[in-house]
């Protein structure tokens, strides 16, 4: 289980695990699930034309998620992109129909960015991954108070200098940068599940901000562990276990926040983040 090939999946769906639940702890703070299961459903679309037209399917997923990603925020009007989420989901679905027509080779790829392949890791996969990822994490870190002000108080934020639409913009490129690290390698249905599922378990433990962001990491890793474990055990599929666990992970969270010591909501507050001035 620690050997061989099987190294190679603890370390990819580990850093994933790190960046689903640093990013996700925001999609959910914002509302952005939606937008979190378009974007990287919908960027299979630029793999399959970069597949087409024989260049790197990683330029094709990054291509179509920030395009994805922007024409999110572009058309979304005042903090809600339900519409056009939809329809940009639509568009890419339907230009991947397209491309995939053109050609009968590219059904496994398919396959595989759709559920993932964590246990057919290559070596060669590990730095390109671990090097997007950081730059998710050092992105969310520099962003992250006036990120965290306009996802809780945005007219606040606004009285500070800190254009909603601007964070909005930056954030949706965050999500889009992680979709194009994660897709390749544990396909989209691995990570929706992982950057929700998690998240919102970790804010139904915990009001403190910083604190449910590391018990979304931490739920985040111990879902992948048991998963990768567990397929290696009984064959079934990793995303089998992925997307039951997240589901569990977050009922056990709300029951915990209805039913345990201090009946929590799971309602961050913003005391801690408007208490200090933040930079306009």
């Amino acid at each position: 289980m620690f050997s061989g090939f099987m190294v190679n999946a603890w370390e990819v769906a580990s850093i994933v695990a790190v960046v689903a639940g640093i990013v996700g702890f925001f999609t959910v703070m914002r509302g952005s699930a939606f937008a979190a299961h378009a974007i990287p459903n919908g960027s299979f679309a630029g793999a399959a034309g970069a597949s087409l037209i024989g260049v790197s399917t990683l330029l094709g997923l990054g291509v179509f998620s920030l395009g994805g990603a922007m024409t999110i925020g572009l058309l979304g009007r005042k903090g809600r992109h339900d519409v056009a989420t939809a329809l940009a989901l639509v568009a890419m679905l339907a230009l991947g129909a397209l491309f995939l027509s053109f050609s009968v080779e590219y059904a496994p790829e398919v396959y595989s960015l759709l559920f993932g392949e964590v246990l057919g890791i290559s070596p060669n996969e590990i730095a390109p991954t671990a090097i997007l990822g950081a730059l998710c994490i050092v992105a969310t870190a520099i962003l992250y108070r006036p990120l965290m002000l306009s996802s809780l108080l945005p007219e606040v934020g606004e009285a500070r200098g800190i254009s909603s639409f601007r964070m909005e913009m930056l954030f949706l490129a965050v999500l889009a940068l992680a979709t194009t690290m994660t897709v390749p390698v544990v396909g989209t249905l691995l990570i929706f599940s992982l950057m929700i599922g998690a998240p919102a378990a970790a804010r139904s433990l915990t009001d403190r901000p910083l604190v449910a962001m590391g018990l979304s990491v931490a739920i985040a890793l111990l879902i992948v562990w048991i998963a990768i474990a567990a397929s290696y055990e009984t064959n079934y599929p990793v995303g089998f276990f992925v997307g039951v666990l997240s589901a569990a992970a977050y009922t056990l969270g709300r029951g915990w926040a209805a039913w345990g010591p201090g009946a929590r909501r799971g309602e961050a507050t913003p005391e801690a983040i408007v208490s200090t001035p933040l930079p306009s």
